[in-house]
């Protein structure tokens, strides 16, 4: 028995931001905007998403500067600022942080409180009881599929004592509408296209080989890994060419679903430490950690990893599993390489006796999802070589 989730409408297809307009105006009459840095009003996204909303006499209020992970600071002001002006819908254009600030303010402006009481472990164990505001993800990354999950990633504040880095998680923070508009990728840099682009290919392959995937997340999956095969590097080297941009953003939205519905593993159980302690990027945190791991796994699902190479290189179809399983890691290896992936974790002076700690944080359902059981000598032996 399993069950499958997603965003409530799935739209997709370049030229696709100009519907902005006409779906906000189904949802309600006064919109918080998220966003992130200044980029999308240097590129004229802002302007543009406007002038659509003021066609449809939608009213609008800016929450911007969303440059980081959201904190419980960060989504707690823009709960008050969606509040004080009455806003009965979101709409989040950006990466992943920017798709987690909105998914959290829709969620706690209508179930109260501070987003720190729906914090999974570390929070006041409230739920979430009341549909959250209508909500519109508009992703211009293609990585995190934030805009088809159920879930949030909340740090603490810099101020904070105690750091975290942890989810909350709920059926009800489901977007209404996940708009995604490959177009909108297109001026995404190299570096970042490369990071959010191996979080994907993360999000892939590790709900393939989860406890949990089922036969509709192996599908998707393994879709979604062939085409970042043959689109990432084209669209690392060229962020103009559309074809390879719309493949990642497919394989982003596939990535989302799949981890959504059958869960991640050991990299993103090991990456939400760094992130939360050495404030290591999410996605280049998963870069570096993606083929170790694999190796690690590698023996616990043979099977499926050989149709991960398959799918990546698109050739092994008649050699023996362990063959293909071990081209495939090789080709994750040199794909991080020609990525300008660093190898290991050197440049950010992990301390040794912090080991102890990233072990902790990393408990939860990622790591028991993981093929291969780590135990706190795994990953002990695997932080001295990164380290």
């Amino acid at each position: 028995m399993f069950e499958f989730y997603s965003a409530g409408r799935l739209i997709f297809g370049s030229g696709s931001f100009s519907l902005t307009g006409h779906i906000a105006q189904e949802l309600g009459d006064t919109a918080l905007i998220v966003l992130g840095g200044t980029a999308m009003r240097n590129l004229g996204v802002v302007d543009r998403l406007q002038q659509l909303l003021d066609q449809n006499s939608v009213r609008y209020t800016f929450y911007e500067g969303i440059h980081q992970e959201p904190t419980v600071g960060l989504v707690d002001a823009g709960v008050n600022l969606a509040i004080a002006n009455r806003c009965n819908m979101v709409i989040a254009v950006g990466g992943g942080s920017v798709l987690d600030t909105g998914k959290a303010i829709a969620g706690v402006v209508t179930n109260g409180g501070s987003v720190f009481d729906y914090l999974e472990g570390v929070g006041n164990g409230k739920k979430f009881v009341r549909p959250a505001l209508p909500y519109i993800a508009i992703p211009t990354t293609a990585g995190t599929g934030s805009e088809v999950t159920k879930n949030a990633v909340i740090s603490s504040d810099e101020s904070s004592v105690n750091k975290f880095k942890v989810s909350i998680r709920s059926p009800k923070l489901i977007p209404t509408v996940a708009l995604i508009d490959p177009e909108l990728t297109v001026s995404l840099p190299p570096e970042p296209t490369a990071y959010s682009g191996l979080d994907a290919l993360t999000q892939l392959i590790e709900p393939y080989v989860s406890k949990s995937a089922n036969p509709i997340t192996d599908a998707l999956a393994i879709y979604g890994i062939k085409l970042i095969g043959e689109s990432l590097l084209a669209a690392y080297h060229n962020g103009a060419d559309l074809i390879a941009r719309e493949k990642m953003a497919i394989a982003a939205v596939l990535s989302g679903l799949a981890l959504a519905n059958a869960g991640l593993g050991a990299v993103h159980a090991l990456a939400r430490p760094l992130g939360a302690y050495y404030h290591i990027p999410h996605g280049l945190a998963c870069a570096i950690l993606l083929p170790y791991i694999m190796e690690l796994n590698l023996d616990a699902n043979v099977t499926k990893y050989a149709e991960i190479g398959r799918a990546l290189t698109g050739k092994m179809h008649y050699v023996h599993d362990a063959v293909a399983a071990v081209h495939g890691l090789q080709f994750v290896r040199t794909l991080c390489d020609e990525l300008n992936i660093p190898r290991n974790f050197k440049s950010y002076a992990i301390n040794p006796a912090d080991i102890p700690f990233i072990i902790q944080g990393a408990q939860g359902a990622s790591l028991r999802d993981n093929p291969r059981p780590l135990t706190n000598d795994d990953v002990t032996n695997l932080f001295q070589k990164l380290i």
